[in-house]
């Protein structure tokens, strides 16, 4: 409770302490060891996750500068174990591994150390096997918090479970701080990728609560737009009034980009109804007469004519401007409509007074009472998923 009353108190001082650590590392209060050095970089670079772009333009140079200071420092220093633990910070925080390898030898857990060299200089399998073991947990908050992201960055592909286990000890360990909001900008991907909704619901409001304003908030929403079209998180139509409430956070045209992306792949997944809830969404956003309007009427339509309105939904389809479509849809549109079609095509063989009696519009189409329509069906559906599995948005 100390330390995060600290931090609060370090977060409103800090457009003064930035202003002056970006000057000159050395005039912040209390920037006589190495260990204070970089509580001054940490406090700049916590203010870029909340969106100060002088802290983000100034920051490299404070780097460097407290570099430049660590090489001046009496080499006494760092048998201090704080100042150690700070290199490791240093490095993982941005600093060059070429400048800390000048240094004296710290007094640090030589994994930690060469675990956080390895990971700067692109030695990914070295990392992995020298930072695996370590228990963020068991380190000082600010060292553990900063492990903790990188061992989360390093077991992504390979062992998701561990990376998203350590993301939540980087968010824990450090919270307000840069640490936490990239430890949710990279767990959203990961969570996505598994389908917990749940948490992936409430990484997003998280990262709106806190770090909506970060410099970096363009890339969370890169990656919350991924994880939720890279997955089955939305073809859901129970909790499509929950992705609703999340998308209203982006812009306007993000948001149509996102419900396209879910009505095609809900179409293509055969989940009609949140096609159509997609599509819907869409022509709310759609300005008249645009294209994006066209594509909307396209996935509503599509919705509508295979499932409980085939009469509202085949007219919308063949109301269509064919020429403001991609030119991807229109062979799924093609096809939707001549198995729309195929469906109300009288039996051959049947008698002349039945082919001129249309059969009764059935409440949902029965795919299976021809077989032929549904061998057709399945062929040109398969043909379009093999057109469109490179190419989705």
């Amino acid at each position: 409770m100390i330390r995060l009353l600290g931090r609060v108190a370090l977060m409103l001082l800090l457009p003064l302490t930035a202003v002056r650590a970006l000057a000159d590392p050395a005039s912040a209060p209390g920037s006589g060891e190495p260990y204070e050095l970089v509580r001054t970089l940490q406090a700049v670079q916590d203010g870029i996750a909340n969106g100060d772009m002088a802290a983000h333009s100034g920051h490299v140079a404070l780097i460097r500068q407290i570099g430049e200071k660590f090489l001046a420092a009496d080499a006494s220093v760092w048998s201090n174990a704080q100042n150690g633990q700070a290199v490791v910070i240093y490095l993982l925080s941005g600093g060059g591994p070429q400048l800390v390898r000048k240094l004296p030898k710290p007094n640090v857990d030589e994994r930690l150390f060469n675990g956080a060299l390895a990971y700067v200089e692109g030695r990914q399998d070295e990392a992995r096997e020298l930072l695996k073991d370590v228990k963020p947990r068991t380190l000082p908050s600010g060292l553990g918090g900063q492990v903790a992201l990188v061992q989360g960055a390093l077991f992504a592909r390979s062992e998701a479970t561990l990376a998203i286990e350590r993301l939540d000890d980087a968010r824990l360990l450090l919270p307000g701080t840069l640490v936490e909001e990239a430890a949710l900008r990279r767990e959203i991907l990961l969570v996505g990728q598994a389908e917990d909704f749940d948490k992936f619901e409430f990484l997003t409001l998280a990262y709106i609560r806190h770090y909506r304003n970060s410099v970096y908030a363009g890339d969370f929403w890169q990656r919350f737009s991924s994880g939720l079209t890279q997955s089955s998180l939305a073809l859901d139509e129970r909790r499509f009034a929950r992705i609703v409430t999340l998308l209203e956070q982006i812009d306007r045209a993000s948001r149509l980009k996102l419900y396209f992306a879910i009505a095609r792949s809900a179409m293509l997944r055969g989940r009609l109804a949140v096609t159509e809830l997609a599509g819907e969404r869409a022509l709310v956003l759609s300005a008249d007469a645009s294209a994006d309007r066209e594509r909307a009427h396209f996935f509503r339509g599509v919705a509508r004519v295979l499932t409980d309105e085939y009469d509202g939904g085949l007219a919308e389809l063949k109301a269509l401007d064919r020429s403001k479509l991609p030119e991807r849809d229109i062979p799924l549109l093609n096809a939707t409509v001549q198995l729309a079609l195929d469906v109300r095509k009288p039996f051959a063989g049947g008698s002349a007074a039945a082919a001129d009696k249309p059969p009764v519009t059935p409440a949902r189409l029965d795919l299976a009472s021809s077989t032929a329509t549904l061998a057709r069906a399945q062929k040109q559906l398969g043909d379009l998923e093999r057109l469109t599995k490179d190419r989705r948005p």
